[in-house]
Parts: C-alpha cells; structure tokens; sequence
C-alpha cells in the first residue's frame, strides 16, 4: 500500500515562493510513490486557531481537535497519513496567521497536560517545515527551532527547509512604490540561481519524507 503524505499550503500567492517548494516536495514524495493530498489554507472554509474548549483533553476525543470548521479535514487527514510537509511565509518575524491556527490545533489536541505522558500522538509521523522570507535565510534560526522541536515532540520528527531573501514581484520597477531597501537585480539574480537549488532540495526531502 502507497504512504498518504498531506501538504498543508499556509500562504496566500499560488505560483510564487512558498506555494513552489510545497509543490516540489509534493513532487518528490509522488516520486517515491507516496499519495499527496494537498490543501491551501486560504482557499478553505472559514476556521479559526485553538478556541481552548479543552474538548480534546476528555478521554474519548484524545488526541482529535472536536472545533469543527474548515480545518477540520485538514486535522482529519494529518491524523491519519505517513507523513507531513508544511510551509508558510514569513511575515513580520512570524509565520502566517494561518499557519499558526493550524498549528496550534494540530498541536494541542496532542497535548495531555499530564508529567508521565505529556503527548498522546500513538502515531508519529515524519514532518517537513517550509519557510520562506524577504529577509536572510539565517535570520529565524531560533524560531524554527523552536517550531522544530514542538513538532518533533507532538506530531513527529521534523526537517526544516528556508528559502530567505526571496524575490517578491517580478519586476520591482513596474510599481509606484519606493522599496528602496531592496536591490531588485540581486534579487532577481538570487531568484535564478539559488531558488532552482532549494526546488531542487524541496524535491529531496519530500522523496526522503515518503521513503521513511
């Protein structure tokens, strides 16, 4: 039987940097024979993040979020797949608030509150981390690390993939507006030569995550 690997799209431009890697890796994992099944946060139904009901501490929901919204097909499927990819952009020294929602549904349905056991996940499973930025790629290393870790304790072991000083439009100088901060040729140039590179990477780890 094929693994079932999902991949959850936290960002809202289809075609540009974010939503690339997710389908590299998507690729890749396909390669290895994996099924994907894909959702793009922001074309779901309305949801929301955690609403702290503490409906998933009670013993017959352990483990599964009971919010039922948009999400909750999302929640379903990563419960019951091989494996995960994930990726968001970062905005303003965060990840999206859309992946933030999911993460933290997808993280404290498994959460116990309890010293002895503190996570009920019976069922790890492998993870992959997108993330992509405007600012340099080793400027959140202790922010994914931190996301890193709490993945890797409640979902299962987690790799991180950062693309950082990404290209943001396809020609800068089209627009009315002074982003004089930027070199838009360096960008470009970047865009040409290392995005193909962390594609190629995307690629990888994606047939790597379906082969564990």
């Amino acid at each position: 039987m094929s693994k079932k690997i999902v991949a959850v799209n936290a960002g809202p431009r289809m075609g540009w940097n974010t939503e690339t890697l997710i389908t590299e890796a998507s690729k890749g994992a396909a390669s290895s024979g994996a099924q994907v099944e894909r959702f793009d946060l922001f074309r779901l139904e309305r949801y929301t993040g955690c609403i702290s009901c503490f409906g998933c501490k009670r013993e017959k929901n352990k483990g599964i979020c009971v919010c039922r919204d948009g999400l909750t097909p999302v929640l379903d499927a990563v419960r019951s797949s091989d494996g995960l990819i994930v990726g968001s952009p970062n905005y303003l020294g965060e990840l999206s608030a859309s992946f933030r929602a999911f993460y933290e549904r997808l993280i404290f349905q498994n959460l116990t509150y309890n010293l002895e056991t503190p996570c009920c996940n019976a069922r790890p499973i492998p993870v992959l981390l997108i993330m992509t930025s405007n600012a340099p790629d080793t400027a959140y290393a202790g922010l994914l690390e931190n996301y890193r870790r709490t993945l890797s304790r409640f979902v299962g072991p987690t790799e991180l993939l950062v693309s950082g000083d990404t290209l943001q439009l396809k020609d800068y100088g089209k627009t009315d507006w002074e982003w004089t901060m930027f070199d838009p040729a360096a960008k470009k140039a970047r865009h040409e030569t290392v995005f193909p590179l962390e594609r190629e990477k995307a690629f990888r780890l994606g047939q790597a995550l379906a082969e564990k």
